[in-house]
This record gives structure tokens, sequence and C-alpha cells, in this order.
């Protein structure tokens, strides 16, 4: 076996270069077109200029950022609750900001809606909810755990409110385990339920599938599913800790048995009822329950829409990561179930985070206009199944694609920030403009050279996701604050 020499690689490699150099010193600027096919390289310009990676410092707005007593204590009971589990510790917000919501005279009427709802929750006692819908960005309680931690420590209300039957992202606002036979079937893709009946949450979950076009079914062997919900250690101090827990399910159209056990300890027994509709199973604890294991048994499974872990009143948030989603949901989902779960649950505010997933697939400008003529629709759609509740939409990050060597944020996305801000306008919504918090074009790079970015150049960092959280927040109060200097 001939050993390589050093000269010999040596001259291989000028070999190499000097067969290449008459391509680069030849090939125009936009490259060769070859029958069809687009034949790029290295140009002349490009190898004596090489195109140098564009950094924004965002050291200045990354400073401004207070991400400080995120970890306010909570009231502690004991002996049982005395109905203010979830009380608020409130104090002084600012009406400044280093960014804020964009909003015309009906979103501000809408949003001070909202805060006269969300400020009397605290002192009538009573529970509101918000829905934080997003794609990835937000998965696994990203952002959201943040948002809810301080709007809890502001304005009262515990536990991490409406969490999936089946949760498979990674997560350490709670803990979830269940059966084999259970399978996940959401709005956003993959399985899909026929009668479209997941619940506001888009996805829920069942041990057996649904019964056959003709209402029946011969089976009759009795099968057991199993879900277990805990608490986590990790997760922010408001979300770990709950007193009510409230499992919703529908389409149960078979006898379904239910226990229901207590750190091991079996605490309840019942039967679902048969009737079809949405239900819930609501139990009531005079501190954190700790491990509750549901366990179901029927020949036909009912379909699991979700566990909500609440306090005793205030604003609970719930997050409902769909990865992978452009946002266009309600088409696939029963809407008469739907609104009925927003009533259910006194929901006053839905978040709508998404773009992101299309920004990659934009081919020019008419494609980012058809994104969001569909992407109102679907704000149009909430106002009609809850006419009650102001809407907030949140537009994509900066995201980077490579390009000759360097990152560089996709060609369409301003623009495409742009149309959502416009169409969030026309339905009345609030618009939170978070490419340009960011610092706006081509500041992904700076995000991920400070470690608030993955390498992906598109999804924060869980410290990442606390800045942009606590940019976020600080909009919010600062609008609340001048809603509240109005009113004096």
């Amino acid at each position: 076996m001939k050993v390589l020499k050093p000269i010999h690689v040596l001259l291989f490699t000028l070999g190499v270069l000097l067969l290449l150099s008459p391509i680069v010193i030849f090939i125009p600027e936009g490259g060769w077109n070859i029958f069809g096919y687009k034949l790029q390289f290295m140009s002349k310009t490009e190898f004596f200029h090489p195109v140098k990676q564009e950094k924004k410092d965002i050291t200045k707005l990354v400073a401004k950022v207070d991400t400080s007593g995120i970890e306010d204590p909570l009231l502690q009971h004991k002996n049982g609750s005395d109905g203010t589990f979830g009380a608020p510790n409130g104090g002084e917000l600012s009406t400044e900001s280093s960014t804020s919501l964009v909003l015309n005279e009906a979103g501000l009427q809408n949003l001070h809606g909202f805060f006269a709802k969300m400020q009397s929750a605290a002192t009538d006692k009573k529970k509101i909810h918000i829905f934080h819908y997003g794609d990835s960005q937000i998965e696994g309680d990203r952002m959201t755990a943040y948002i809810r931690q301080r709007i809890q420590n502001q304005f009262g209300g515990s536990g991490p409110g409406l969490i999936p039957a089946m949760n498979v992202y990674a997560t350490n606002t709670f803990k979830q385990s269940y059966s084999s036979n259970f399978v996940r079937y959401t709005c956003f893709g993959g399985d899909r339920l026929k009668s479209k009946k997941y619940g506001a949450l888009g996805s829920a979950a069942r041990f057996t599938s649904e019964l056959d076009s003709s209402g029946m079914s011969n089976k009759s062997t009795i099968e057991e599913g199993w879900i277990e919900i805990e608490p986590n250690k990790n997760a922010y101090s408001r979300a770990k800790e709950y007193n009510n827990v409230k499992m919703y399910y529908n389409s149960c159209l078979r006898p379904c048995g239910l226990k229901v056990y207590q750190n091991g300890n079996l605490i309840h027994e019942d039967s679902l009822k048969t009737d079809g509709k949405l239900h819930s199973v609501d139990l009531s604890f005079s501190a954190t329950p700790g491990k509750l294991k549901y366990v179901f048994s029927a020949a036909v499974s009912p379909t699991i829409c979700g566990f909500s872990l609440e306090g005793d009143y205030g604003v609970q948030v719930n997050n409902v990561g769909m990865r992978g989603s452009s946002g266009t949901i309600y088409g696939y989902m029963d809407q008469g179930m739907t609104s009925q779960m927003y009533g259910d649950l006194n929901t006053e505010l839905i978040i709508m985070q998404f773009g992101g997933n299309s920004v990659p697939s934009f081919k020019d400008s008419s494609s980012v206009r058809n994104f969001t003529r569909n992407f109102r629709g679907q704000l149009n759609t909430i106002h009609k199944l809850r006419p009650s509740a102001a809407i907030i939409v949140i537009g994509p990050s900066d995201m980077s694609r490579l390009e000759k060597g360097v990152y560089e944020t996709y060609p369409l996305l301003p623009y495409c920030v742009e149309q959502m801000k416009k169409i969030s306008l026309e339905v009345g919504a609030g618009y939170w403009d978070l490419f340009s918090a960011m610092g706006g074009k081509n500041s992904m790079p700076s995000w991920v050279e400070q470690g608030l970015a993955g390498k992906d150049y598109i999804h924060f960092s869980n410290g990442g996701a606390s800045y942009a959280s606590q940019m976020f927040f600080d909009a919010f109060a600062a609008e609340f604050a001048k809603w509240q200097e109005k009113k004096k």
C-alpha cells in the first residue's frame, strides 16, 4: 500500500485549484444555464471579495430586557384551600417598553375589554383563560411558560392550564405518561379524527379507533387505557401549583368506566356520559394533588380532549404548540365543540403566533398575500367562535437561510410581517412584531452567536425564548398600564 506524503497532498490540491481556476475566471455572476439546468460556481468577484456575514449589534437591545424576578414567591396554603389558591402578587407596571403592540381603535377597544376582565378575575375571584396558539417556536411551553408566569404573578392564577391528552413535546412544565394503546390525533398533521371533535387544543387521544360509518361497532372486548399526569419540579413556581383538575372528553357512545388514582390510591370512580357530547370530570383538592392516574375501561374509547390544571381563580394561560402548522386550523376542527370549550373555559384572549413555517416556501409576493388572506380567515373564525375574546397576533421571528456561505434573512420575511400586521389590524386584532423586536433583518446570526437561538437559525434557545417573552410581556403590560392611567 502506497503511503501518501505531504508533497503528494500539496500537488493534488494545487492540481484541483488549477483545474477549477478557469471556471472561477470565466463563469458569469448568475451562473450558466445548460439545457435548462442552472450551473453555479464561485465567481471571480466572490473569490477575491467573499461576502461577509452581516450581524446586527443586539447588545443594547438585550440589555434593556429585564428577566429578573420571574420566581416571585407563592402564597402558601396549609390544611386545605381557603379559596385563594392563585392570588396575585401584583406590583407597579410601567407604561414604557422597548417594543409595543400595534393596535387601531377597534383593536384597542377589544384589548381594553380584555383588561377589564383580567383585572376583575382577581377581585371577583373568577377564572379566565388565554390560549396561546403557535408553531414549533412555542412547542413544549417555550415562550408561553414565561409569559404565563409573568401574567399570573401580576394578575393571579396558578397551574399550566389546559394540557394535551397526549403530550409529545419535551416540556419542563408538567409530567405525563400514557398506556401504549393511546393514539394521538391532531387537526394540523398526522392522524386525524373523522369527527373533527378535538376540542380547543386541536389535538386529542383515544385508546381504540372511532366507530365505523354506521355508528355501530361489533367490538365487545373491554380495553383499558390510562393517562398519568403530575407536576414537574422544574416548572415555574406558578405552573407547578394547582388544586383543580378537569378532564375533558367527547364522543363517548359506549359505556366507559373511569377510575382516578392519586399517588397510587383510588380516590374517584365514575361512568362517563354516553351521549357523545362534550363533558368534563372535575376534581378539586386542598393542595397540589401530586400524581393523578386516569384509568379508562371501555370497548370503544371516548375522545379525550385534554386536562386543565388550575388554581381557584385568576388567569390560566394555555400553550398550544402545533409543529409544522401555518395557523390555518379551524377548518379541520368541529367548530361547535371548539366554541363550547372556549365558553366553558371563559376564554377571553387568543394569541396566534404563526408565519414561521410558511416563510421558507414563499416564492413571490402573491404567495405571501395568499397565506395572509387565509390567515385572516382564521382570525375572523375566532371572532365567530368566541365574540367576546380579544386577539393578539405574534408574527414570525427573524429566520436565516444559508446563501453563499453566509446566513441572511429570508427575502420575503419582511413583506410577510408587513402583510400580517395589515390583516391583523383589519380584523380588530393587535399585532406584536417579533421580527423587529429581535433587531430586524439579519438579526438572527447575532442571537445565535450569543446563545439565544439554535444553530438552525430559526428557533430560540430557552434563554432567547425568555428574552423574547419578556419583551412581549413588557409591551402587553405597558398597554395595561396606559389603560389604567386613562381610567383615573
